[in-house]
């Protein structure tokens, strides 16, 4: 696939990624299982697509597809859920990336996160939240003391911001099921 077809289909998935979730009002599964399930077909052939391309040329480099579009693929990468060793590979293949100055390290620090939460592990970042049933709360952050440190070297606001901006999100949209979480 030449570069820029890469870029537009990128950026075309992210679009479907993105309609998909919007159909959804809220986060509660319970009246809109059809919606959710529509949410999941996107995500499956996405991750598929993904894995095919990435497996043929690296993870799409910043330099290579552009700002719009490397966000693109790791957002496909973020919603990778229910696929989690292709979620662990497109992980792996991020953060060579970013160790190359190729993908975004604050982007990065979500997938991170993800990829640790769907492994049982503490975040590191603090991207996700859960409602425990008694309201908005992030899910386990491993070193809380160097959390602030972590959030900064990529290029994230402070986590009471960002905790902040959640409880927003969570409060205009309505409690339920599966909040926000910083995708």
């Amino acid at each position: 696939m030449k570069t820029d077809a890469l870029r537009a289909e990128l950026e075309r998935r992210s679009r479907l990624d993105q309609e998909a979730r919007h159909a959804v009002d809220g986060w509660s599964d319970d009246p809109r299982t059809e919606l959710w399930k529509a949410i999941s077909e996107v995500d499956a052939d996405n991750t598929g697509w993904l894995v095919d391309v990435v497996t043929e040329r690296g993870w799409p480099k910043l330099s290579e597809v552009g700002e719009e579009a490397a966000t693109a693929a790791w957002l496909l990468a973020q919603h990778a859920d229910m696929q989690p060793d292709n979620q662990r590979f497109f992980h792996q293949l991020m953060e060579q990336a970013v160790d190359a100055g190729e993908a975004s390290p604050r982007f990065f620090a979500y997938l991170e996160d993800r990829v640790r939460v769907n492994s049982n592990r503490p975040q590191l970042f603090g991207t996700q939240f859960v409602d425990h049933g008694n309201g908005l709360a992030p899910r386990p952050i491993e070193d809380l003391d160097g959390l602030a440190v972590r959030r900064a070297a990529v290029g994230m606001e402070p986590f009471e911001e960002y905790e902040a901006t959640m409880h927003e999100i969570w409060q205009r949209d309505g409690a339920s099921a599966d909040p926000p979480d910083g995708d």
